[in-house]
């Protein structure tokens, strides 16, 4: 399976010339020696949206190393499914060893998935997850229960609210959705209102995406206060989203967190983040564990074995109030 890495004159060229801006090959430092025996792997990433997003770029970065084995060409989509549909073609051109893909919407993906298919080389999916007619395209997914955080902020909402003495209060909520048809949005949203319909009490007054970002955010923010004067709990789909919101309410002079006020429910649960549910900024923060460069390197090796892998691998993750 693995291609050896050598006597690659005129394929640097190849690599040179279809690699896009985003192509980061500095993870081996002679690239061209005969002597390397690497396992090629091509990243194709969202983009750099947000902290969390960073933070999984490093881990990827940090893990396919030359010390680690690997030679990592890395793209970055900066948000647009077109950049990343090239970015898989050029992968497959290059004829790399394995695709790890995060997709930023779900579908659209059967056509370039079965070219890799049909080119034999395996396609890891990272973080977000394809909607394809065969899910034979890919070799697994990696990554969080994106359903099961959004029941779980839900449950704990339920929680809250009980040890508040509210539980049978009108609660009013909005919602700050990540990027349309992305993994993390639809998980996050759907689990969440599978709990919510439980709860008769509880109003959905709007649902807005932010896209992941935090100066989007806080202009959906801005438009919500001046839209809903009774907004109990505010609930963002990543922690920049919970950025942008504080600041439009802290210019509104609204009260949130712990100091009364809206309730502020996070995910992704980065360092900055944690350091806001300290502050009672956030009232509880879902973890998502970006750190998947290690798990994708294990997936890699078992691989490369011969062993089979688990169609659907979840990271343990945990909240933080």
């Amino acid at each position: 399976m693995r291609k050896r890495i050598c006597l690659l004159g005129g394929i640097l060229l190849l690599l040179c010339g279809c690699s896009g801006k985003g192509t980061d090959s500095s993870a081996v430092s002679d690239p061209a020696g005969e002597s390397k025996n690497l396992i090629v792997v091509g990243l194709s990433q969202v983009g750099s949206e947000s902290d969390w997003r960073l933070a999984n770029t490093r881990s990827y970065k940090e893990t396919f190393t030359e010390e680690n084995g690997y030679y990592l060409l890395f793209e970055d989509a900066q948000q647009k499914q077109e950049n990343q549909v090239k970015a898989v073609r050029n992968f497959i051109l290059q004829e790399v060893d394995y695709i790890v893909l995060d997709a930023i919407a779900e579908t659209g993906w059967d056509a370039v998935l079965s070219e890799a298919k049909e080119a034999g080389i395996p396609v890891i999916l990272s973080d977000r997850s394809v909607q394809v007619e065969d899910d034979g395209l890919y070799t697994c997914w990696i990554g969080s229960d994106f359903k099961a955080q959004g029941r779980n902020a839900a449950k704990w909402l339920a929680g809250y609210l009980e040890r508040k003495n509210r539980a049978d209060e009108q609660i009013r909520i909005v919602t700050l959705e990540g990027t349309p048809g992305s993994t993390a949005q639809i998980g996050r949203t759907e689990g969440f209102l599978q709990i919510l319909e439980k709860h008769k009490n509880w109003t959905m007054l709007e649902q807005q995406s932010g896209e992941f970002v935090q100066a989007k955010a806080h202009e959906v923010m801005e438009q919500f206060l001046r839209t809903y004067s009774d907004i109990d709990v505010v609930v963002c789909q990543n922690d920049n989203m919970a950025f942008g919101a504080i600041d439009a309410m802290k210019e509104a002079g609204r009260s949130y967190g712990k100091e009364g006020g809206m309730i502020v429910i996070s995910f992704d649960a980065t360092e900055a983040a944690l350091e806001a549910v300290k502050k009672g900024e956030i009232n509880a923060d879902f973890a998502c564990n970006p750190l998947l460069g290690p798990l994708v390197d294990q997936t890699i090796k078992k691989l490369e074995q011969g062993e089979e892998v688990e169609k659907i691998q979840y990271v343990e993750e945990t909240y933080y109030d």
